[in-house]
């Protein structure tokens, strides 16, 4: 799967691949290969990013075009 959004979002808040990798403490081209979609994401990582970018993983998924994260959830697990 192309990761499109992650480039996307990525560029909007003028980020290089590299700032990306360093808050997720991986390697840059781990991080390029999820961008490419060369490599599957980590469900773990699409969190953090939508954390970050201040989105939904559905927003990253492009199961929605609307940025806005949804409420957190009253329910800890």
């Amino acid at each position: 799967m192309k990761m499109d959004r992650l480039k996307e979002i990525r560029n909007d808040k003028d980020l290089l691949q590299k700032d990306v990798a360093r808050i997720l403490h991986i390697k840059q081209q781990q991080y390029s290969e999820y961008e490419i979609g060369k490599r599957t994401i980590p469900i773990y990582y699409l969190e953090r990013l939508a954390d970050f970018y201040n989105v939904s993983v559905d927003y990253i998924l492009y199961r929605t075009d609307v940025r806005v994260p949804y409420p957190k959830s009253i329910m800890k697990h």
